[in-house]
């Protein structure tokens, strides 16, 4: 499958408590926005409203939260022409989703680590084959941070890779979950990083993160990107190529100026790693 990636820049992930913001300035500052569309399938009325304003405003991407691609459970197939109906009303762009589950018998609230074994590697990608078949578009895996590995067989990069290969779906980089990951199970982000097929990756999470201990991060999007995080990024536009990523930011959530700061940051970086390929190219 060829990736295709219809957003550039850096985007925004949309909470409600922003949508007076977002829709009384013009926002220049943001490229595309991303939401979890069961955060606004249930509405209509003034809120679907202006939602649709914003979505004819800007590029969309969704990121979802409960399709529960791994789980014991049968696939909602009706929650999924859900989402069809509701990609085509609003033009969303890209449809992402975990590389988990969260439901077993009823949901968990909670994103769950999927088994890395070759057994599940089979039936995950069945199940992405016939989400993307019904909604014929791709579907985008996010590699998730995860604080425990049961049954472990394989590594997780050889899961996410043979995941992505026997589905023939595309990869959510999500940059800050390399990081917690490297950390809390003690080994090389940036290795990680390169091992990873680049003709897969359609964008970029780029997110803060809790220390909880030296050797224990948990994955809030509840705070400032670190330093850490930011200079992965970096080796991540060096790798991989520049691709839209986007800013999550779900708690403690700061002023739209200072959101917007960090997209210019995000532009930064990408028109610095941008110039330093175009440099490479001249001078071969």
């Amino acid at each position: 499958m060829t990736t295709q990636t219809p957003l550039t820049g850096a985007g925004l992930g949309l909470r409600r408590e922003m949508l007076a913001d977002v829709l009384d300035s013009s926002n220049q500052a943001i490229d595309f926005f991303e939401v979890a569309p069961e955060n606004w399938l249930p509405y209509g009325g003034k809120l679907a409203a202006q939602f649709k304003t914003l979505t004819e405003r800007y590029p969309f991407a969704c990121h979802g939260l409960s399709l529960s691609i791994g789980s014991p459970d049968p696939l909602d197939i009706d929650f999924i022409k859900q989402l069809k109906t509701f990609f085509k009303t609003h033009n969303i762009r890209l449809y992402s989703e975990h590389l988990s589950y969260c439901s077993a018998g009823g949901h968990l609230y909670d994103l769950m680590p999927i088994p890395f074994t070759e057994e599940a590697v089979k039936y995950v990608a069945e199940r992405v084959r016939t989400v993307q078949d019904i909604l014929e578009q791709p579907l985008i895996l996010e590699n998730v941070s995860y604080y425990a590995a049961p049954g472990q067989q394989m590594s997780e990069l050889e899961f996410i890779c043979e995941v992505l290969k026997q589905a023939d779906c595309q990869l959510l980089l999500d940059v800050n979950n390399i990081y917690v990951n490297s950390v809390n199970h003690g080994y090389d982000p940036l290795a990680f990083l390169q091992a990873l097929p680049t003709e897969r990756i359609a964008y970029y999470h780029v997110a803060g993160h809790y220390q909880q201990a030296a050797d224990l991060l948990i994955d809030t999007h509840g705070a400032d990107v670190p330093d850490p995080v930011w200079q992965l990024l970096q080796q991540t536009y060096r790798q991989h190529g520049v691709k839209p990523t986007l800013y999550e930011r779900d708690f403690n959530i700061p002023s739209l100026g200072s959101l917007q700061h960090e997209l210019t940051y995000i532009r930064t970086l990408q028109q610095q790693a941008s110039s330093t390929r175009a440099k490479k190219k001249l001078a071969i």
